[in-house]
């Protein structure tokens, strides 16, 4: 019998038994599907990961405020403003393996624009909060000099920010209010999207250091310097467990801490952080698909137990082929082809179903997946592998019964 054939007659037998075939396939249908839907979700969770971290920039350091206590009482983190702006240059100064370090302040603050008004993000920054954070201009110019020193009235705005205040207009040139202080935005930032928190980035003014404390913040004593955080770049190919020792050690010095003080400040590996997400979003993505790999396992079972119940009810068709001259390697063939249709069958309703849930699950619940070719095509092949690893024993015992006994059976 050749395969053609035998496809037909294992169809033929699936056909005339077309509720059982079905509940057969239920269990590979199921396992197929959430195999499917469940890579989807965990390589739309590392895509996510990924754009966070191109969004955040390449090897990025945050150095905030530490913990003060007052009378006893340890008060929340940032609760005492502990750097300085002089603590970023000795930073990007006296640590090698840094490449740039940009001292900012922020402060959430409604902005006016003509008759629209927008609660976004004031932050305080220099120039070089934008190479350390790789964050390019879609339009306009960074602050210059005279700007930074002399606590220019002007702004760089973001993306979100811009269409809340101007819309469609072009925001270059145009006058931007904060705390009644008139900023003309001379610049517009590239898109970055949301971080790993889910908090937009391209909702931000940004403004010159000196212009935030002296004009918005309204600071009367400004020769301490104090910071909010500090942005930190490490160079390309540094290790960022030794730039953090250093930065650690620098400004333990700088700040006269004795060896029993605790920090006065918290140094987050931002970097660190999201690859660690992506890593444990890629295992967990495995193990979903594992759990998921079990219901095809279950599914296998049910088919071998099926096609074992086959060959009892088809015992004397067997006998009957093998006595006008089937030989045994038919027989085999047409039940493993029965089996591999079944997995195969209920492999692609799997696929179909998966993908729809997929789709759903993007639309109704708002999550980032990514249905791919590899993950189908994964999902369907293990399939066809549970119908042959468990459809070659039925058909093995199909094939070595002898024709006589065969006949015989009642």
């Amino acid at each position: 019998m050749n395969t053609a054939a035998a496809v037909r007659s294992a169809l033929e037998a699936l056909r005339t038994n077309l509720m059982r075939s079905a509940l057969t396939m239920l269990g590979i249908i199921i396992g197929v599907s959430a195999v499917i839907t469940m890579l989807a979700v965990g390589r739309g969770a590392q895509e996510r990961v990924e754009e966070q971290l191109e969004a955040l920039g390449s090897n990025i350091m945050l150095v905030l405020p530490g913990v003060q206590t007052a009378a006893g009482v340890r008060l929340g983190g940032q609760s005492w403003l502990s750097l300085t702006e002089d603590d970023a240059a000795a930073i990007a100064r006296e640590v090698p393996e840094v490449e740039g370090a940009a001292p900012t302040l922020r402060i959430g603050q409604q902005a006016i624009a003509g008759n629209a008004n927008w609660a976004t993000t004031i932050v305080g920054a220099t120039p070089e909060f934008l190479e350390v954070r790789d964050w390019p201009l879609v339009d306009g110019r960074v602050f210059d000099p005279g700007e930074v020193t002399g606590a220019g009235k002007v702004a760089i705005i973001g993306q979100t920010a811009a269409e809340q205040l101007f819309g469609d207009q072009d925001p270059i040139d145009q006058i931007v209010r904060v705390r009644k202080v008139p900023l003309t935005v001379i610049g517009v930032l590239d898109r970055k999207g949301q971080n790993s928190l889910g908090q937009d980035q391209d909702d931000v003014i940004l403004v010159p250091l000196t212009t935030y404390r002296n004009r918005i913040q309204g600071w009367t004593n400004v020769r301490t310097k104090r910071v909010g955080a500090i942005n930190v770049k490490v160079r390309d190919g540094a290790s960022m467990t030794v730039a953090e020792a250093n930065i650690r050690e620098l400004l333990r010095q700088r700040h006269r801490l004795q060896p029993d003080q605790p920090d006065d400040f918290t140094i987050r590996n931002l970097t660190e952080m999201l690859k660690a997400q992506e890593e444990s979003s890629r295992v967990m993505t495995w193990l979903l698909a594992a759990v998921a790999g079990v219901s095809l396992v279950v599914g296998g079972i049910g088919i071998m137990n099926i096609m074992l119940v086959s060959v009892t009810e088809r015992t004397r068709e067997i006998g009957l082929r093998l006595a006008v001259g089937a030989r045994s390697r038919d027989i085999l063939g047409q039940f493993l082809v029965e089996a591999v249709t079944l997995s195969i069958v209920g492999g692609l309703i799997g696929v179909a179903l998966g993908s729809a849930a997929t789709v759903l699950l993007a639309h109704f619940a708002g999550w980032n997946v990514v249905l791919s070719a590899q993950g189908v095509a994964l999902a369907v092949a293990f399939a066809g592998s549970i119908g042959v690893f468990f459809g070659w024993y039925p058909a093995r015992r199909a094939a070595g019964l002898l024709p006589i006994q065969a006949l015989r059976h009642e």
